[in-house]
């Protein structure tokens, strides 16, 4: 299992394993003609840093790209992006280049498309494979906030209303923090989705390319959606998987997922109490619900101590929900409550593996500014105020009390963590991206995403008239090249994918992939 970070308030925005996380909504605002074509660059190639060891190892090189901080103002001051290329293996059949985004918001992706070279197979010899830094991650010109204060651990004793006090404030901190520290004020009101499509289409032209292919995942995919409706004629085989409804608020988004989750939930006690033997958690799934509800009602008032580390029920709520995205994490989730129900009633718990990585990263120094670069995008493209995140704290803490009948366990998170969009002291230069075209899209959505739910991309679908919609049934966040992460790989999304990045064919209807990697139906 692969796990980046893990903070409280910043992963409260987003799902984080497998590389991808909650997108921020496409937010509905007027289009902008679509700018001229950047100039031609020469680059300087290098090889890239030497902790992208598989990157050099596979021929790679690194370069930097200049492209405007306001795109608007081409003249104006710039920022530097960071790219790697990975020439085609077979330069007679060569399409043209492949960008990709891993998600986030806040991925960087500089190593990114090369790792999708063991899905892609013979395809991957036909594209340059060209990775990149989204604007103010990573390589590329950074964005950073003042020093947080550190953080406080939970005390023995909490409630409900504590801990949403505590995300208030780290939420209003990490807003002040970023916003009036160095640069910040000039260079924040250009995070935005729509610049780093234009970013994207800078890296084109300075590589003298005339269209780019591209995949993208969750917020990745709502990326590429806004680079057709910005750049029809340069966009040429693009596939997104796992999307947003482009007319909902990135708040909107976030509440949506409640529901899934709780499904989810019943999905994995149904398993978990197949497996009582192993896990002692319940014989049916009705008792194992209850006690994980109990376990999440008891860390709200008092934390759960184990391996010296306090898991408050936010934390608690998190770790259960980063588990619960994939079918294949359900042994890993059962053995996860398994240790903290121990721990809760006072025994002695070496934690399993899965919650030992989690533990660590609670204990990390760096948390309260992990997703610093999710932050950047989703208050910038919601709109203004505050991102499409709702202003008032009350708003938040009163949806999160409703939502307690219907979602116990996950509804007082989706509903009432709060952004530190909802303090961002910057206005975005512009609005965000009216979705609505027919360029030709390939589109993955699992049917059981519980991170960004399945309506949200037929939603999607809908505005993308030429899309075709590739569908599975299982439980998972992200539908492509599932191999890669160790997880089971679905056949028939693999090779929709494959063929239609080599051969340029749409399937001629949307199709439903069954839980085994098979069609099981066919869908107009």
């Amino acid at each position: 299992m692969r796990v980046t970070s893990l903070s409280v308030v910043g992963l409260a925005l987003a799902g984080l394993l497998a590389g991808a996380v909650p997108a921020g909504a496409v937010s509905a605002g007027p289009a902008a003609p679509t700018p001229a074509a950047s100039p031609r660059q020469r680059l300087d190639w290098a090889p890239c840093p030497e902790r992208y060891e598989e990157l050099n190892a596979a021929g790679g090189q690194c370069a930097e790209v200049a492209v405007p901080l306001d795109h608007r103002d081409p003249g104006g001051r710039t920022i530097r992006i960071a790219i790697s290329r990975v020439k085609a293996a077979d330069p007679s059949r060569r399409r043209g280049i492949l960008l990709s985004n891993p998600g986030g918001p806040g991925g960087t992706g500089l190593d990114n498309t090369l790792r999708l070279r063991p899905a892609l197979g013979d395809v991957a010899d036909r594209y340059d494979l060209i990775g990149f830094d989204p604007r103010f991650l990573g390589d590329s010109t950074p964005i950073g906030c003042a020093p947080a204060a550190p953080a406080m651990p939970p005390g023995p004793v909490t409630s409900a209303r504590a801990d949403f006090e505590r995300s208030v404030a780290s939420a209003r901190d990490t807003a002040r923090r970023c916003g009036r520290h160095g640069d910040n004020a000039a260079l924040l009101p250009h995070a935005s989705s729509r610049n780093v499509a234009r970013d994207m289409d800078a890296i084109r032209a300075a590589l003298g390319e005339r269209a780019l292919s591209y995949y993208g995942i969750s917020y990745g995919a709502d990326l590429g959606a806004v680079y057709t409706q910005l750049f029809p004629r340069r966009a040429d085989r693009i596939v997104i998987d796992s999307s947003t409804d482009p007319a909902a608020t990135q708040y909107e988004l976030f509440r949506s997922a409640g529901k899934p989750l709780e499904e989810a939930l019943d999905a994995w006690a149904g398993w978990t109490a197949r497996h009582h033997g192993t896990y002692a958690l319940g014989r049916t799934a009705a008792e194992v619900r209850a006690r994980v509800e109990r376990l999440v009602d008891g860390a709200e008032r008092r934390p759960v101590a184990i391996a010296g580390t306090r898991v408050d029920a936010p934390a608690l709520r998190l770790v259960l929900r980063q588990l619960i995205q994939h079918e294949e994490y359900d042994a890993g989730l059962a053995g996860t409550v398994r240790d903290l129900v121990d721990a809760a009633a006072g025994k002695p718990v070496e934690p399993g593996p899965e919650l030992a990585a989690m533990l660590e990263l609670l204990a990390s120094p760096d948390l309260a500014d992990s997703m610093l670069g999710g932050a950047l995008f989703m208050c910038g493209d919601g709109g203004w105020p505050s991102g499409g995140w709702p202003a008032d704290p009350a708003t938040y803490w009163r949806n999160s009390q409703r939502s307690r009948d219907r979602q116990p366990v996950f509804g007082p998170f989706v509903n009432g963590m709060i952004a530190p969009c909802a303090f961002w002291e910057t206005e975005p230069a512009e609005p965000g991206t009216r979705i609505g075209n027919g360029v030709p899209v390939l589109m993955l959505q699992a049917l059981r995403d519980n991170n960004v739910p399945y309506a949200g991309a037929l939603a999607l679908h809908r505005r993308l008239t030429g899309s075709r919609l590739v569908s599975a049934d299982i439980r998972s966040h992200g539908v492509y090249g599932r191999g890669v992460d160790g997880l089971r790989p679905v056949p028939c999304a693999d090779r929709a994918v494959n063929d239609y990045l080599r051969d340029g064919t749409l399937p001629a209807r949307d199709i439903m992939c069954s839980a085994d990697g098979g069609v099981s139906v066919g869908r107009r």
